[in-house]
């Protein structure tokens, strides 16, 4: 078990043995859980892992594949 130190903005730095053993690499997204009064840090595998990450469409999904829709069919034609 290593020591890491939480900086002003909340950042921590992962040791290097950590992110070799779990081929954690620049850029690689990270969920963070609460578990048992515990911090939980996981790499993502699945898109489901990284809800909270995505940005929110600015119109509802039904909307969205609505208009897709409509532009598939404009295409046929």
């Amino acid at each position: 078990m290593q020591a890491v130190k939480v900086l002003p903005k909340g950042q921590i730095t992962l040791p290097k043995e950590i992110r070799k053993q779990m081929n954690i690499k620049v850029g690689d997204k990270l969920v963070v859980e609460e578990a048992d009064g515990n911090i939980v840090l996981k790499k993502g595998k699945t898109i489901h892992d990284f809800i909270g990450f995505l940005a929110k469409p600015d119109i509802p999904i039904e909307e969205m594949i609505e208009k897709a829709k409509e532009e598939a069919l404009k295409e046929r034609v």
